[in-house]
């Protein structure tokens, strides 16, 4: 009995194992099967959220296609036409690009490389309006290329292409987008017949079994959807930071151009190579010279005369000071047979280790010039003594202009030259997939744009301001004594006690200007002062102008030479230009105490 009683035992424990391992290996089996399963299922439908995402940012695409090609109609700017163009071509390739991926797959895109069969019956129905479409905007792009004010009538047959095709690519697009939805849905619902099926299978083959098997399974499957919908926002978020960093790239890039259009305007500006072909030409200089287009090989010293000896000559020069630069005075004659004189400043800058250039800053002083000569030519005819005084005075102020050109180039090299090659390795530099250092960059690119704008307008305030030839001496000294208060943070104040506003003589304007400016600047750089005052008066004969300064003053009496004008404070330029005017000069100053300058002129 025992015996068949240990045999019964061992037999229903037999059973029992082999039950058991059936239930079990059944269990693990199904839990295989479903995992197998469902991760593959999960795999296609990894690809599904990107798939709608993309075939609806087609929408998108082919709307703002429509709208960049439509807002031609209302663009007669060359600048507003080559901008669409470019933003027409970018939204062309994108849109190609996505359109294809969609059908044939890609793999940086992840997209599929099937579709069912009714979607890419959906695909063959939208290809012709697509083709129709692209070839539309291919030919607008082709024509603007050519010419970029093309008129509205040679475009107007291919926009209404674009018009007329573009709803029907939105209701077919639509309709794709739609089945790739609810292929997505299908999916899920197969995905849950599936989950639902196993778990019957589960409970039946062992029902105590399905909080150990059935429950873990449920919950990694949960994190697996969790984690798609997680990877989907984070996904969307990059998307929106992507399209911030390129408006603030845009935005840059903006900022950049104006301040080109702000050099190219104001200065005659250029740049060659070191060979002496010209690279670029700044508009006013290529306007002094009549220069519209040029090729690279254009020697620059051709574009500046026709005569063959001044040719020679400016070439040796460049030649010869490409490494160290110079600064000077050059002659150069038009294809007209106008003399033209410049004062002229080489300056050699290196764009990489292997790599240079030459940045021409010039100015015209043709007029100066003839000036010059006129005095030299009077000098030997007649009033030998009285033009030989008059051309010290001229050599004098003609020796500060040329300081002043001097100090001009050297702050548009060392500072707005440096600037400007740091901004264009900066922005050359951005990778737009690094968003954290690229929104960095843009920072420290705005910063640096605002740097290089303060020293353009640093440099250019140092040139005579608009105000003195359009309004006249007092808003001219009243914009000088706002502007450096700005610049230097000193409290620099103006007062027209009288209420003077009469216009004198240009050259008495500007020699009046030149010497405040100087008597500033002089208490800004050497009197330590924190206040200046500038004061104007006038009776019905004179105008009395003084600057007084609260820094720490000086004993005139101690300055070397200052009593003959040859030194001591700017002394000799501002006395040489009283002079010039008829006017007197005084100086009153003690240690201590400040100073005061006071011009007295004849009106």
């Amino acid at each position: 009995m025992t015996k068949n009683g240990n045999s019964l035992d061992k037999k229903t424990f037999d059973k029992l194992s082999r039950l058991y391992i059936i239930a079990l290996s059944t269990i693990a089996l199904s839990v295989i099967i479903s995992q197998i399963l469902v991760r593959n299922h999960l795999d296609t439908q990894k690809s599904d959220s990107t798939v709608i995402n993309i075939a609806g940012r087609q929408r998108m695409l082919s709307q703002k296609l429509t709208k960049e090609i439509v807002s031609l109609t209302v663009s007669f700017d060359e600048n507003k036409r080559n901008l669409l163009k470019k933003d027409i071509k970018e939204t062309l390739v994108f849109w190609n690009l996505s359109h294809t991926s969609l059908q044939k797959g890609n793999d940086s895109l992840g997209l599929p490389k099937k579709n069912s069969v009714k979607i890419k019956q959906q695909f063959e129905a939208i290809n012709p309006v697509f083709d129709t479409i692209q070839k539309a905007s291919k030919s607008i792009v082709k024509n603007l290329e050519i010419n970029p004010l093309t008129s509205i009538d040679e475009l107007a047959l291919d926009i209404k292409k674009i018009i007329n095709n573009e709803g029907e690519f939105l209701f077919i697009m639509d309709k794709i987008v739609n089945q790739y939805d609810l292929e997505a849905d299908e999916k899920v619902v197969w995905l849950r017949k599936l989950e639902f099926s196993l778990m019957v299978l589960t409970l039946l083959i062992l029902l105590g079994e399905f909080l150990f098997i059935f429950w873990p399974t449920a919950k990694s499957v949960k994190a697996t959807l969790s984690d798609l919908l997680s990877a989907e926002k984070k996904a969307k978020k990059m998307a929106f930071d992507a399209d911030k960093l390129s408006i603030s790239k845009e935005k840059s890039i903006k900022e950049l151009r104006a301040l080109s259009h702000a050099m190219d305007e104001t200065l005659l500006f250029a740049r060659i190579s070191s060979k002496g072909n010209l690279i670029h030409m700044g508009k006013k200089f290529s306007r002094l010279f009549k220069l519209s287009k040029f090729k690279k090989e254009v020697l620059f010293w051709n574009v500046l005369t026709s005569n063959e000896n001044e040719q020679a000559f400016i070439e040796d020069l460049i030649s010869q000071h490409k490494k160290t630069g110079w600064q000077g005075e050059v002659k150069s004659t038009t294809k007209e047979g106008l003399d033209i004189w410049l004062e002229m400043s080489i300056i050699p800058y290196r764009l990489t280790e292997d790599k240079s250039e030459l940045l021409i800053i010039a100015s015209e002083i043709t007029k100066r010039k003839a000036a010059q000569l006129e005095i030299e030519r009077l000098t030997t005819v007649s009033f030998e003594e009285k033009m030989s005084q008059q051309k010290i005075i001229s050599s004098k102020i003609i020796e500060n202009q040329e300081k002043e050109q001097n100090r001009i180039a050297k702050d548009v090299h060392d500072g707005i030259g440096q600037m400007l090659t740091g901004l264009k390795y900066n922005l050359e530099s951005i990778n737009i997939n690094d968003i954290e250092r690229t929104a960095i960059k843009i920072q420290h690119l705005k910063e640096l744009t605002t740097n290089i704008i303060k020293g353009v307008r640093t440099a250019t305030f140092n040139l005579t301001p608009p105000e003195l030839s359009d309004h006249g001496i007092v808003p001219a000294i009243a914009k000088l004594a706002k502007e450096l208060g700005k610049l230097t943070g000193k409290e620099i104040l103006f007062f027209n006690k009288t209420d003077f506003n009469n216009r004198l003589d240009s050259l008495t304007e500007i020699n009046i200007y030149r010497i405040t400016q100087e008597a500033i600047n002089n208490a800004i750089k050497y009197a330590d002062s924190s206040h200046i005052v500038v004061s104007l008066s006038h009776s019905k004969s004179l105008l009395s102008l003084v600057i007084d300064d609260d820094g720490k003053g000086f004993v005139p009496s101690e300055v070397k030479k200052v009593n003959n004008g040859d030194g001591g404070m700017g002394m000799t330029f501002m006395k040489e230009r009283i002079k010039y005017i008829d006017g007197r000069l005084f100086l009153n100053s003690e240690l201590g105490k400040g100073t005061r300058v006071t011009l007295n002129i004849p009106i």
